[in-house]
């Protein structure tokens, strides 16, 4: 597994501190694994750590609840200070209990937790005050080429677009297998982990929109367009329902939102927003055949890369032209087109025609898939491999 520099390098500042470390994210992301190379990197440098991975049966067998949790590590703290990493640590009866407790001795605690029965939600409104968290997503390209090469494997860009960024998914030998993966990982998520969670009753409703949601990623919705629709597929689903399945599935990292800004308000936009997913293999397992939706989910990676640099991303909604991202970091502001291709007349002019009458002050891009260099006098047009491998705009 390659070192995901980037995510620990966040985490490692706050190794001595005595908030809890929580790293959170989607299902099979690489939570387990990075808790790993930090854990190795800290016992590297000589210091005294303990794992415990709550997903194994012997050791919730020993250690069912808090008090056997705190009993255990008080066994094991000396004068050094004992880094402890506790994974899937929602296994552990009042959890919460034991970590607010180890944490006031000379420890450093980690936690993960499974989205299935601990969302992040949780872990805020349990360790209130007491806590950092820490986001960790699939992998983004740069990831995915490193991890694929170490696998010998081939896994281009195009594969990259339809597969997406779990790691054990390029580990499949053939495209079958890492459907069928993907696939597998989906029901986890949706029906094990959401439907069982939350106890939802009518499961065909909730999956025809989870269907609807994650096979139009990179759409605007509002919860009563989405309603709407479903209505007109005779699926009869209220306005309030449909925001608490939206809330479930962000809680569980499947998809973000994000808002439209409009720069005559100079706000953002409250009732609309635009849908990702968080990995688009979550589309291409639900096309049927081959004809993958490349071009939303060009657009879904480019999201992606863009907060992976540390970018503030809303979409800008110029009069009900839209441009598909204002990307804001230290002060300076970004305006980034997407498009798979703009060799077509009528496509070029519909992707560069929203930039007219933006002020030049503010970098303006296009990401396409063209090898032809199209920059103009006052946009940058980026090849999307070259984009890929870039540290910021």
């Amino acid at each position: 597994m390659i070192i995901r520099e980037h995510c620990i390098s966040q985490i490692r500042p706050f190794y001595d501190s005595d908030l809890i470390k929580i790293i959170t994210g989607i299902r099979r992301c690489g939570k387990s694994i990075i808790l790993r190379q930090i854990m190795n990197e800290i016992e590297t440098a000589g210091n005294k750590c303990l794992f415990l991975d709550f997903d194994l049966r012997p050791v919730r067998s020993k250690i069912p609840d808090a008090d056997a949790l705190i009993a255990y590590i008080e066994e094991h703290l000396g004068d050094e200070r004992l880094y402890i990493f506790l994974d899937e640590i929602q296994n552990v009866r009042e959890w919460n209990e034991a970590v607010r407790t180890i944490r006031l001795y000379h420890t450093s605690v980690f936690i993960t937790g499974s989205n299935s029965k601990l969302l992040s939600k949780e872990f805020t409104k349990e360790l209130s005050g007491r806590y950092v968290s820490f986001r960790v997503r699939p992998f983004v390209y740069r990831e995915a080429d490193e991890y694929a090469r170490q696998l010998n494997r081939s896994f281009g860009i195009v594969d990259y677009l339809v597969w997406g960024g779990f790691p054990a998914a390029l580990e499949q030998i053939d495209e079958e297998s890492r459907k069928r993966y993907l696939s597998d990982l989906n029901s986890t998520i949706i029906y094990n982990d959401l439907e069982n969670r939350y106890n939802i009753r009518n499961k065909d409703v909730f999956e025809k929109i989870v269907d609807y949601i994650l096979i139009s990623n990179a759409r605007v919705f509002s919860a009563k367009s989405i309603s709407d629709y479903m209505k007109g597929q005779n699926v009869s689903v209220s306005v309030p329902t449909v925001i608490k399945y939206l809330g479930y599935l962000k809680e569980a990292y499947v998809i973000q939102d994000i808002p439209l800004y409009s720069p005559k308000a100079k706000a953002k936009l409250s009732y609309y927003s635009k849908l990702y997913d968080e990995d688009v293999s979550m589309n291409s397992i639900r096309i049927s055949g081959n004809r993958y939706d490349l071009t939303h989910n060009l657009e879904n990676i480019v999201l992606n890369e863009l907060i992976y640099m540390g970018y503030e991303v809303s979409v800008y909604d110029k009069k009900g032209r839209e441009i598909d991202f204002q990307a804001c970091k230290d002060g300076k502001l970004y305006l980034v087109q997407v498009a798979y291709s703009v060799a077509d007349d009528r496509t070029y002019e519909r992707e560069f025609s929203p930039f007219a009458g933006i002020d030049n002050t503010v970098k303006k891009i296009i990401i396409t898939n063209d090898e032809i260099d199209y920059s103009t006098s006052t946009v940058y047009h980026y090849r999307l491999r070259d984009f890929l491998a870039m540290d910021c705009l």
